[in-house]
């Protein structure tokens, strides 16, 4: 399931660190984020969707090495965003 232009530049605004950032670690976790909570909607009503779930499984990954970077890079900003997010720690 894929984001909905509006829907990521109002994610890219809301976690970038300044004007033109649209690829840091937290714009990054942020939009995976988002497109995770999607796909967990679309596989209450699709239950049988293995391809989609397979794609949800590595974006959950890539997440989850995006956030153990941004903890051992920055602890507060991790911290911060995991809040945020609504993200167990």
């Amino acid at each position: 399931m894929t984001l909905v232009k509006d829907k990521k530049k109002e994610v890219i605004k809301k976690f970038a660190e300044h004007e033109k950032d649209t690829g840091s670690c937290n714009v990054q976790i942020a939009i995976l984020t988002e497109r995770i909570n999607g796909l967990t909607d679309h596989f209450k009503s699709h239950k049988k969707d293995f391809n989609s779930r397979v794609g949800l499984l590595r974006m959950v990954g890539k997440r989850k090495r995006l956030l153990d970077y941004l903890k051992k890079e920055n602890p507060e900003k991790y911290r911060e965003l995991a809040d945020k997010l609504s993200l167990k720690k």
